[in-house]
């Protein structure tokens, strides 16, 4: 089964990596991911079907407001989940990723558990960088390119497990 999911991924990477999917991605999976959410209590993600998936819960950094993110993460093999903030490759930084530099006490959902989280930024040890990098684009193939497409440094950071919530 393995073998399935890491074939339909190197077919999929590509076709994430044009135009069309960088217009319309931003749009239409943000909205499908939220009615899958609420339609399923958050046990399943569009994105999950294809990587793991989780929903990330901050505080707003400017508005105090709460806001959920669906996204996809990598294991980094120690408990804890890397998250890059590719923003499908566009200019701007993640608005969730200001809300964890404001704010990086955070709360995550997989699967329909939910878990209190430190948001530790990695991309500032150019070390650590690269081996998140490696890590994710074993994961999902041609990852970091949106990196190089959106003409910034993405922000990349380690979401350290605390606890599990109730």
């Amino acid at each position: 089964m393995a073998r399935i999911v890491q074939a339909v991924r190197a077919a999929i990477a590509p076709l994430t990596r044009t135009r069309v999917f960088r217009t319309v991605g931003p749009v239409v999976l943000p909205a499908a991911e939220r009615a899958l959410r609420i339609a399923t209590g958050g046990r399943t993600q569009v994105s999950g079907l294809l990587v793991p998936s989780l929903t990330l819960h901050t505080v707003g950094a400017r508005t105090g407001g709460f806001r959920a993110s669906e996204l996809m993460y990598t294991p980094d093999g120690q408990g804890s989940a890397l998250v890059a903030g590719t923003n499908f490759a566009r200019g701007r930084h993640p608005a969730w990723t200001h809300n964890l530099l404001a704010h990086p006490e955070a709360e995550i959902t997989v699967r329909g558990r939910r878990y209190a989280v430190i948001a530790e930024r990695i991309d500032t040890d150019p070390e650590a960088r690269e081996a998140a990098w490696e890590r994710i684009q074993q994961q999902w193939p041609g990852y970091r390119g949106y990196e190089r497409d959106s003409g910034r440094q993405v922000r990349l950071f380690r979401l350290r497990l605390v606890r599990e919530l109730e």
